[in-house]
């Protein structure tokens, strides 16, 4: 369980042996007990997976396209499995297949791999593609229906799941009703399969997070919905928890969980009846059990974090974990305290992704009211942010993690060491949206372009691999693949396969930093940039795919303001130039680009429907 936890970053539950082990047992029952529901509370498909997927921390494939995928008769093996094995079990009618869903099966409907299931694509008379629903009282398919439900939109403004679920369980309509009736049915029976499938409850919350996918496990949003609360609404709907719940709450204990001194305990249900902490814990650093008494400085986007040993976090709250004024001011602050009464500052957070990038809101909003000083100001605060975080006297570390775009990623290309998860999808995409990296992106490429060029290079080969990264607004699919595409730097920055593991292992390295006799580097001017030698080849280049109609007239301008940059001007020879030099030029471009009709119109289009407008 160590190995895997350690080296291949995965979630080792140990578990008993009994039919479909933890994660099965618990998860076929929730989605069996779905389907008699549905047809108990006249739900249809499309309205089931909305209340299911992501509103509810599930995925977005929530239940029916989840089944589709899975594939009907696996699910149906699997829940006649339990019902043969299981015999004992309480809920064993809820294994009992539904009419509906016999009938698909003897139809062929598994889902994907038949090319029907609950759902089927098929092609609409203009041509298009279009997704249809299975109605399942007719056994007909309609188009896929937008569904809304009063209690969903009550939560929309809610960004902690935690917090929404308090609100999802006590809604007055129809999505009320069904979130009470699956809850509670599924808290029923996850306390009654202790000590059957489990003696800890917290082995039950890490198989469901980590088999289904789930954000929290059962016990979690027991406790974020109130365990006495939630107790005594079961028992009101006729659903009865398991005796050692009562025995718990009577004991003065009110939640399954609890932090003490910053480690997670959990409730022992079966042994000593008293709370304990979570073996293995003592190697991480969890932000959301220090936050509350450890919290040095915070504003409404960014809060910093004592996480111990003279090492302090800065941690993102904005939507999306998006780079914005509040965040900037949070980075400058964390360095300024640091470098008066700590040794070092590590950037990380625990949200789904790293961060977004820049606030593509606000650029939108000063460029199409016109406020070039302001944007101005703004940009080059970001550059200044970026700038101090390399050249503050104190190090810093960036720790990131799935999505790490655009700002977020010309953070991290400053950082004095990056810890990235492995599963980190990082990379400069500004020109998707009309625009170049102007947050020191765009510099730093140049600056590293002239680290690599040894004498003898084919120099202009080495500048198009530079060019294309950012033109073509590449991503890596993983955190070794950064390295590749120039994002990470070889034998400075590392990656951290566990991700529970990263804000401690990124700790570890800035104080080692810091213990090794950190100095405070020397701003770069001795830069090699190639000048009009390889901004010709960029200017060809663009033209030529033009011409071929590969490309808008309005990318070969960005190709070309891009290249610009990083040739370090229309310059007649190779050239050193300073760093400030280039991010002069880098906000220049962006600045006049963001004065561009076509970039504004991608910007729109990223910002109302989430699409990339190829204008």
């Amino acid at each position: 369980m160590h190995y895997g936890e350690l080296y291949l970053g995965k979630t080792t539950v140990l578990c008993k042996d009994t039919p479909a082990f933890i994660a099965n047992r618990i998860g076929v029952y929730g989605i069996m007990a779905l389907f008699h529901l549905v047809e108990k509370m006249d739900l249809t498909i499309d309205e089931v997976d909305k209340l299911t997927g992501p509103v509810l921390g599930r995925p977005k494939s929530a239940t029916f396209r989840t089944c589709d995928v899975v594939g009907l008769d696996t699910l149906v093996h699997v829940a006649n499995g339990v019902a043969q094995s299981c015999p004992q079990d309480e809920a064993a009618h809820v294994f009992k297949i539904p009419g509906y869903i016999n009938s698909m099966v003897t139809n062929k409907w598994l889902g994907s791999k038949t090319e029907q299931g609950f759902f089927k694509k098929v092609r609409g008379e203009n041509g298009k593609s279009e997704i249809h629903a299975l109605d399942l009282k007719t056994l007909t398919y309609t188009p896929s229906q937008k569904v809304k439900f009063a209690t969903l939109e009550s939560t929309k403004t809610i960004d902690h799941l935690k917090d929404r679920v308090k609100v999802l369980i006590s809604g007055k309509d129809k999505a009320g009703d069904f979130y009470r009736a699956s809850f509670f049915g599924l808290f029923e029976y996850v306390s009654n399969r202790m000590p059957e499938i489990s003696d800890d409850l917290y082995k039950i919350d890490d198989a469901m997070k980590a088999g289904f996918g789930w954000e929290l496990g059962p016990f979690e949003y027991w406790d974020a919905m109130g365990v006495e609360q939630m107790v005594s609404a079961m028992e009101a709907a006729g659903n009865k928890p398991a005796a050692w719940v009562k025995e718990m709450l009577n004991s003065g204990q009110s939640s399954f969980y609890h932090v003490k001194e910053g480690k997670p305990f959990y409730y022992d249900a079966v042994g000593s009846k008293a709370m304990k902490q979570i073996p293995g814990t003592d190697a991480f650093i969890l932000l959301d059990h220090i936050r509350s008494n450890k919290t040095i400085w915070k504003n409404a986007g960014s809060s910093i974090t004592d996480i111990g040993d003279g090492i302090i976090n800065v941690e993102f709250h904005s939507k999306m974990n998006s780079i914005g004024s509040e965040v900037i001011a949070g980075v400058n602050k964390a360095i300024e305290i640091a470098e008066k009464d700590f040794a070092g500052v590590v950037i990380s957070n625990e949200g789904a992704n790293f961060s977004a990038g820049a606030n593509v809101g606000m650029i939108f909003m000063m460029a199409v009211e016109q406020e070039y000083d302001e944007l101005n100001f703004a940009i080059k605060a970001f550059q200044n942010t970026m700038m101090r975080c390399r050249y503050s006297s104190i190090p810093v570390v960036v720790a990131p993690h799935n999505m790490a775009l655009g700002g977020s990623c010309e953070m991290s290309m400053h950082a004095d060491k990056v810890l990235a998860h492995a599963e980190t999808y990082i990379g400069l995409v500004e020109f998707g949206v009309g625009l170049i990296p102007g947050g020191g992106g765009t510099k730093e490429f140049a600056l590293r372009l002239s680290d690599e060029l040894n004498e003898g290079d084919i120099e202009l080969n080495k500048f198009r691999d530079r060019f294309l990264t950012i033109g073509q607004a590449k991503v890596s699919t993983s955190a070794h693949e950064a390295f590749d595409l120039g994002y990470l730097r070889k034998g400075i920055d590392e990656v951290v396969v566990s991700r529970a593991r990263l804000l401690s292992e990124a700790k570890a390295a800035c104080l080692q930093l810091a213990l090794n006799g950190y100095t405070k580097p020397a701003p770069r001017k001795n830069i090699k940039v190639l000048g009009k030698q390889a901004l010709g080849l960029a200017y060809l280049g663009a033209n030529s795919m033009l011409s071929g109609h590969y490309i808008s007239e309005h990318d070969a301008k960005i190709s070309q303001k891009l290249a610009y940059v990083l040739c370090g001007g229309d310059l007649s020879a190779p050239t050193l130039v300073s760093e400030q030099y280039l991010l002069d030029l880098e906000r220049e471009a962006f600045l006049s680009l963001c004065g561009e009709k076509k970039t504004l119109e991608r910007l729109q289009s990223i910002l109302t429907g989430g699409k990339i407008l190829r204008n």
